[in-house]
């Protein structure tokens, strides 16, 4: 049986490669710009490259110069090596304001020898506390891996090289929130050291710094958000609001199971200290 999910897998693959490819030859400077720690920001490989270095005086961190309203958004990262507990490496999307939509990917530190953490998080209206992390099957830091949400009316989806690690449904009919406003790439490095490790028993040690952080793969594949009315960007005329893209297929939703029976370390929806009533949006098993 293994072996045919995996020649199923295989042929299922593509798909999601030929829609969400990474083009690694796309300049940064095309679609994205520094928006702080400039002095902390190096450009490489004539632009197809940037590192977002960190020492003890800043961090640093970089966004879209549009926004968008839905998408495949998608990013291939080498996170920090050696002792990095404490220091946060993220890839999100984010809406202005203090009641903003966020879909966040961070990768949390941990001393050297120790694994990173992969925590995922979706915010609606200002209001977050969806935190799922899991560990990773490989080392993050050794080589670049590709990164990806998917975004569309329908559902949100985490990728981790094209393996579905997070769905988040749209349930606005039983009244829970969802992503609705037009958001901002980005991606940032920062010490984060009050929470990220431990509980934040585990401080960041300045001696291992400057922290590096490396990203590729700049190519956009969203749909600009050019005026206030942002509800084309739920048309069909782009494929990843298709139907197909509605929900997981039988095959991905298998692989997504078992990934987060296999590796999955924390899920708010099974907090009962700090849920004792189950979220709205987990009574159902699709979360």
């Amino acid at each position: 049986m293994a072996s045919l999910f995996f020649i199923f897998l295989l042929l299922l693959l593509p798909h999601l490669h030929v829609h969400g490819s990474l083009n690694t030859e796309t300049s940064f400077h095309q679609n994205y710009e520094v928006i702080w720690g400039h002095d902390h920001v190096v450009f490489l490989n004539q632009g197809k490259e940037v590192q977002l270095t960190m020492d003890n005086s800043s961090g640093s961190g970089f966004g879209s110069k549009m926004a968008y309203g839905s998408g495949l958004f998608h990013m291939r990262i080498k996170v920090p090596n050696r002792n990095s507990a404490g220091v946060v490496t993220a890839y999100y999307l984010t809406s202005e304001g203090s009641r903003h939509d966020e879909l966040d990917f961070e990768f949390l530190g941990n001393r050297e020898g120790k694994p990173y953490r992969l925590q995922t998080n979706v915010f609606v209206e200002g209001q977050g506390n969806r935190e799922q992390r899991l560990r990773l099957w490989f080392d993050p830091t050794a080589d670049f891996h590709s990164y990806r949400i998917l975004w569309n009316q329908h559902q949100i989806v985490f990728y981790v090289d094209n393996v579905p690690i997070r769905a988040y449904k749209n349930k606005t009919n039983i009244g829970v929130g969802y992503p609705s406003k037009p958001m901002q790439i980005q991606a940032t490095l920062w010490d984060a050291e009050s929470w990220a490790t431990n509980g934040g028993k585990t401080k960041t040690d300045w001696s291992y710094a400057p922290f590096k952080a490396n990203f590729q793969g700049f190519d956009v594949s969203g749909c600009q958000v050019l005026t206030p009315n942002s509800k084309i960007c739920s048309s069909d005329r782009y494929w990843w609001n298709k139907q197909n893209f509605w929900q997981l297929d039988p095959v991905r939703q298998t692989q997504y199971e078992r990934t987060k029976h296999k590796y999955m370390t924390y899920d708010y929806c099974t907090d009962r200290n700090r849920y004792p009533q189950i979220p709205l949006e987990c009574l159902e098993s699709s979360n």
